[in-house]
């Protein structure tokens, strides 16, 4: 599934942030929230990106009643997490270090934000992933 996050169209996260709003939607609901003037084109439009969500297992469809309900399977931070972790394998070889520091340097951060890091870093860190850095 970890791939599958990393390819997320943005038309797909369109729909995950609606159902991460509004869960338990119908095809017909998301589509109402991403276009107010439905037309049929719109509606199947969104009834592929939810298939492919579906398919990639981001959104769990119920099937116990005859209108389908649509549900993410995957939270807003889970998902920001993996998006994150992709771009840090991929950029910089699995270190968060030039991250953090583009971060720290191009907009500062508040004494509070640094109480929190700090916290975080003496909390520990779990093993190194194998590959990382």
């Amino acid at each position: 599934m970890a791939d599958s996050i990393a390819r997320v169209a943005d038309a797909e996260l369109r729909v995950l942030k609606i159902l991460w709003d509004k869960p338990q939607l119908s095809a017909r609901e998301v589509t109402t929230a991403l276009y107010p003037r439905t037309t049929t084109s719109e509606i199947g439009t969104v009834q592929s990106l939810l298939q492919r969500l579906e398919t990639k297992g981001l959104v769990h469809r119920d099937r116990s009643q005859h209108v389908h309900r649509f549900t993410a399977s995957i939270t807003r931070i889970e998902f920001a997490g993996h998006q994150l972790q992709a771009m840090v394998d991929r950029l910089t070889d699995g270190s968060v270090v030039p991250l953090l520091a583009h971060l720290v340097h191009s907009r500062g951060l508040s004494d509070q934000e640094k109480a929190e890091l700090r916290e975080l870093l003496d909390e520990g860190t779990p093993p190194k992933r194998r590959g990382a850095r």
